[in-house]
């Protein structure tokens, strides 16, 4: 194991962010360079190496952490890459952009502050990258049978990786112009820098995986000439249909999804735009929405330089602390999160809904009535006297995702069933009723965390090989049914 008493001589440590005023005025990531190097041994130290390790079980890809902790410890990054590599295709994605249910299924978190699992994970895999230890491992032959992965975020991206050193001849179609995905134009670049996924491309054309930009099959191509043409086809397309509010006034320039807003401040990152078509520069902005999404607007609007931000969330306040009764250890808790963009700056408001939008002479939304709500009944009630107007120039919608896109065809040419959800539907082998079609990541899961997304992506590349050659030797983390460690 690692340090035996780390854990009682050791306290919590994690990365240490640049200062607000200085990160707000650039776009890299909000992590001062370094800081993790000097701390994370010590930090990896702490892990207990229980005898019953539930952070395995917190973690869908069953990442072997007590082993690669106590590599980190010792300094052996070279086996701590190996082993972390031996789960995790992309850890330096999940390392930033996970939430960690690992840590919150930590042992030592049941009466102190957990293993900073995500920082060492991080630290292993920049080691890596920076000593040039992480290569191609092209297969050694071939297969003779070719997959199309259809969307090139982290469940294609997983998925299309362990066919390809399968020995299978892979074709990842992307109907943006560039591979990623969300993790591309969904996620800002101050919570992750593109390099990421830059050189996680190229890694991966060395292995042999062929790409696809600027094809959206169902429109671009039908979806029955890929079937015609490959021996299998794996939908990762996420989950992309946006939830809307249907309130008057939602018809007014300057509401828009989160997904309208967030890729255009990307676009300007890539020297697509010299300014976003979209921005908040001046505006008082409202986010709808409280989660990872809607912060990422509130980060988003701060380095465009918005007068105001203001964050609303219909649910009331989480808890600061775990509640040992509603929501006990090891299962993943809701609570109350500070994320980077919230130290920035900004209002954040709970139990309130969108009653209505008001616009000025020229349509322009100018502000954004709510009322105060409290659940009752089974649905949220709104309590009189205290509805509030409240200045938005810029309104973005970030209230979640309700199934796969059904505009673009894709869904009715392939002849898909989709369950009650609105997701592709599936077998306990990720196969849907189209024969030699999978089904892999959000679209048919639902939306849910990139760790779940890289799982099921190893896991429908295991069901895609067997399917193709009778068995297989890749690893399958979770199974179609498997839900996160939650109440």
């Amino acid at each position: 194991m690692a340090d035996p008493k780390g854990f009682l001589n050791t306290d919590r440590e994690v990365a240490r962010t640049r200062p607000v005023e200085e990160r707000v005025k650039d776009w890299n990531e909000v992590y001062v360079p370094g800081s993790l190097l000097p701390i994370i041994s010590k930090q990896a130290g702490r892990c207990m190496d229980c005898g019953i390790p539930f952070c395995h079980n917190g973690c869908p890809l069953g990442n072997l952490i007590p082993e690669w902790n106590d590599y980190a410890w010792r300094g052996d990054w070279q086996a701590a890459i190996e082993r972390l590599h031996a789960t995790n295709n992309f850890p330096e994605f999940t390392g930033r952009l996970c939430p960690a249910p690992c840590e919150s299924a930590c042992v030592l978190g049941i009466s102190q502050p957990a293993v900073t699992i995500k920082n060492v994970e991080v630290t292993i895999i920049d080691k890596a990258w920076e000593a040039g230890g992480v290569t191609p491992q092209p297969p050694e032959r071939l297969s003779g049978k070719t997959v199309a992965v259809i969307g090139s975020g982290p469940a294609g991206l997983a998925a299309a990786q362990q066919l390809t050193r399968a020995g299978h001849t892979v074709a990842v179609y992307e109907r943006a112009d560039r591979i990623g995905g969300l993790l591309r134009y969904g996620i800002p670049e101050f919570k992750m820098e593109k390099r990421h996924i830059n050189r996680r491309i190229e890694q991966m054309r060395a292995e042999g995986t062929k790409f696809r930009t600027g094809v959206e099959i169902g429109r671009d191509m039908p979806a029955t000439a890929l079937r015609k043409r490959y021996d299998a086809v794996v939908i990762a397309a996420g989950s992309t249909t946006a939830r809307d509010l249907p309130v008057p006034g939602r018809e007014l320039n300057g509401i828009h999804q989160a997904m309208e807003y967030l890729p255009l401040a990307n676009k300007v990152q890539e020297g697509d735009y010299v300014a976003p078509p979209i921005t908040a520069e001046g505006k008082h902005v409202v986010v709808i929405g409280g989660g990872d999404t809607g912060a990422d607007c509130v980060g988003t609007a701060h380095r465009q330089g918005a007068a105001s931000v203001t964050q609303l969330e219909i649910m009331p306040r989480p808890n600061d602390d775990r509640d040992p009764v509603s929501q006990p250890w090891p299962t993943f808790p809701l609570l109350y999160k500070v994320s980077s963009a919230h130290e920035e700056g900004g209002d954040r408001v709970y139990s309130v809904s969108t009653t209505h939008f008001e616009g000025d002479e020229d349509g322009n939304v100018q502000a954004l009535h709510l009322v105060e709500v409290e659940f009752k009944d089974g649905k949220f009630a709104p309590k009189p006297g205290t509805e509030k107007r409240i200045p938005a120039q810029l309104v973005t919608l970030a209230m979640g995702f309700t199934g796969i896109d059904r505009t673009n065809g894709l869904v009715e040419q392939f002849g898909l069933e989709l369950d009650a959800r609105g997701n592709v539907a599936r077998d306990g082998n990720y196969a849907t009723n189209v024969d030699g079609v999978f089904v892999a990541g959000d679209a048919g899961r639902g939306q849910s965390l990139i760790v779940w997304a890289i799982a099921e992506g190893r896991s429908a590349a295991r069901a895609v090989d067997g399917y193709l050659t009778g068995t297989s030797s890749l690893p399958a983390p979770v199974r179609p049914t498997d839900r996160a460690l939650t109440v």
